[in-house]
């Protein structure tokens, strides 16, 4: 098959080899694609047409062309629960809505229906990477496959039993069994995923260090996420769970933590020491009323940070253009100080930063020779994208996923003109319609007895 060649109005992308955020905008320019999904050439348009004459031809004249948002934590399953916990701190949510309803409907079917449900919102709204952290790791990746959506899919590890497994050795064994098979999926990737230290012991996260070390995969967990969390680790050890984890050996420049909402100066240190990443949640803290992520100061330490949404029961919307909009907005009242976290910090943190976090840097994140084509045109041309003066700022600032019209995984168009290309829509959305009566008496059911 002949390459490829997508132009745009602007070609924005971060700069991969600036330690800071710098994000590089060539007007007029683009890209070329070749058979197997890779990028081969990054230029002005004119230049590229010259050296690639029989490329099949994309033109985007009214668009900004950019990498893919990466979404570097999700519970993706967990669509399936959108709004049925709504307006409770962290602790009652999980405790008398999230762990009730998943008791009765956690298995198989729960979760390839509601991956593939947010696969495709994630999709459609220009995110093509997700991390995902949930139960039933091989119906997850058959969603993901089944959809076209890249994914790093953190196995999950609990110190107590739910329907997926009995124990640390059951979390362990089925994890490690949906990697061995999945393991040659090129969309794929793996992590493991200790929950958080207040649901994982040290002999738990140490097993998790072992095979992680072993297998040459990283480490994801809940961390920091509230100040009960922080304070009641406090008091049964006397020891903050950064210091803990640190102690066991476990942060590295493999280990990715999201919220990191409650952290002190010593605790950025920390990340900051190892090489580890912090990925910032901010719609879900906020809804969650869990606080907000010391990102500048995260930033100004050097540690990498990425974006995510969290899972849809705790956020609502699978929507990194919120976040990363949020993410600036929040971090400057955060400061008081309106240069904090700019949009480029922003841009930044949703597509390389996550990127990086999550094990993919050197893959995705940014436009570049040798990296896989995963792409997003953003369309310039409604009267809220207009004028532009910085195409930068309008990516964080005003732009929306409704303006994302195409989207790339490997070289793949996923979505074309607005709309997804996949048959997988229409299964998921009859496959949810034949769930919705059973989970919304379920919900009904659990909210009732906790009023």
């Amino acid at each position: 098959m002949p390459h490829t060649l997508i132009t745009a109005r602007w070609l924005v992308t971060p700069k991969a080899e600036s330690a800071a955020a710098t994000v590089d905008v060539l007007a007029n320019g683009g890209i070329v694609i070749d058979d197997a999904g890779i990028i081969v050439a990054v230029g002005p348009t004119d230049e590229l047409a010259a050296n690639v004459p029989f490329a099949q031809r994309l033109s985007l004249p009214d668009h900004i062309l950019a990498p893919g948002l990466v979404n570097a934590h999700c519970h993706s399953a967990m669509t399936l629960l959108r709004g049925a916990a709504d307006d409770l701190p962290l602790d009652r949510w999980l405790k008398e809505r999230i762990w009730l309803m998943e008791a009765e409907l956690l298995d198989e079917q729960f979760v390839s229906v509601g991956t593939r449900l947010a696969a495709l919102e994630m999709l459609q709204g220009g995110t093509t990477t997700c991390a995902d952290m949930y139960f039933y790791s091989q119906a997850a990746a058959e969603a993901y496959l089944s959809v076209g959506q890249r994914a790093v899919l953190a196995l999950p590890v609990i110190d107590f039993p739910t329907r997926y497994a009995a124990d640390v050795d059951g979390y362990i064994s089925l994890g490690l069994a949906a990697r061995d098979r999945f393991v040659d999926e090129p969309l794929l990737s793996f992590c493991l995923a200790p929950h958080a230290p207040y649901t994982a012991s040290d002999n738990t996260f140490q097993r998790v260090l072992s095979f992680a070390e072993e297998l040459g995969i990283g480490i994801h967990t809940h961390l920091h996420e509230t100040a009960g969390e922080v304070s009641g680790a406090v008091a049964q050890s006397g020891e903050r769970p950064v210091a803990r984890l640190a102690r066991l050996g476990v942060l590295g420049p493999g280990f990715f933590a999201a919220h990191c909402v409650h952290f002190s100066s010593a605790d950025i240190d920390a990340l900051a020491r190892h090489g580890a990443s912090a990925v910032h949640c901010p719609s879900s803290n906020l809804k969650l009323a869990s606080g907000i992520a010391p990102v500048a100061a995260l930033l100004a330490a050097g540690v990498n940070v990425g974006l995510g949404t969290d899972g849809a029961a705790s956020n609502n919307r699978l929507d990194m253009f919120e976040e990363m909009r949020l993410a600036a907005l929040i971090g400057k009242v955060a400061r008081g100080d309106a240069s904090a976290v700019n949009a480029a910090q922003a841009f930044t943190m949703a597509t390389l930063g996550g990127a990086r976090a999550i094990g993919l840097g050197e893959h995705v994140g940014s436009i570049e020779v040798g990296k896989s084509a995963d792409l997003i045109a953003v369309d310039l041309s409604s009267p809220a994208m207009t004028p532009i003066f910085d195409p930068v700022s309008h990516l964080v600032y005003a732009a929306s996923r409704a303006d994302v019209t195409d989207v790339w995984v490997g070289g793949k168009r996923r979505v074309a003109d607005g709309k997804l290309t996949t048959a997988a829509s229409s299964s998921a959305a009859a496959a949810m319609a034949e769930l919705a009566p059973q989970i919304s008496a379920i919900a009904e059911r659990v909210g009732a007895l906790r009023r």
